[in-house]
């Protein structure tokens, strides 16, 4: 993968958690009001939210994409090899 891509995959997901944790900071206070408003006890955190779903299927498609350049690799070498190999006519 080009550095460019792990770079930006990199920076994308900082700002994502930075993005998560600004906006839960800013609507703490609000929650915590209605949640007094109405009687209820904090949630607990979802199992898996859709940030890491996400960071997931990344990570798969990173693995899926890096599996298929491997095999594209290994294809051209076995061609340059089959042609490199190939017998050459003998000049007169």
């Amino acid at each position: 993968m080009s550095k460019h891509f792990e770079d930006a995959k990199y920076y994308l997901g900082r700002a994502a958690e930075h993005a998560k944790a600004g906006v839960k900071e800013e609507l703490e206070p609000l929650e915590t009001r209605v949640r007094d408003l109405i009687g209820q006890e904090e949630e607990e955190e979802p199992e898996s939210s859709r940030l890491e779903k996400l960071q997931a299927d990344l990570k798969a498609l990173e693995e899926r994409a890096e599996g298929e350049a491997r095999e594209a690799v290994a294809a051209a070498r076995e061609k340059v090899e089959a042609y490199r190999n190939r017998e050459e006519p003998v000049e007169k």
